[in-house]
């Protein structure tokens, strides 16, 4: 898939329009169009920098060379030290599975 295809799939899966995304990424609404359509194939690193940040991806998936389970893997340093903390206390993974199926749980009881 090229760099384009990629974006703009990344874009509908979001359900992000190219105005909205070409907004919130800094990046012109036609300059974004001309990518996703090909006529543009060699954006710039500080562009695609952008966009991936605004599609929660990273620039090497946009181009083709990551898949996307390791595009998404990369997580937050809060997350990181929320869960070095976790196990710093002792909470083992059968701990916070349970924990995890607790909240929603309770996030279904509230719909309900």
């Amino acid at each position: 898939m090229k760099v384009g295809e990629t974006i703009k799939s990344l874009r509908l899966e979001k359900k992000y329009s190219i105005s909205e995304l070409s907004e919130k990424a800094n990046v012109s609404k036609s300059y974004l169009s001309y990518i996703e359509r090909g006529i543009q194939g060699n954006p710039s690193l500080q562009v695609l920098s952008r966009l991936a940040d605004n599609l929660d991806t990273t620039v090497e998936y946009l181009m083709g060379q990551q898949n996307m389970k390791a595009a998404r893997m990369s997580v937050d340093e809060e997350w990181v030290g929320l869960v070095d903390e976790a196990i710093k206390n002792g909470i083992s993974k059968e701990d916070f599975a349970y924990y995890l199926d607790f909240m929603k749980f309770k996030s279904r009881r509230k719909q309900d």
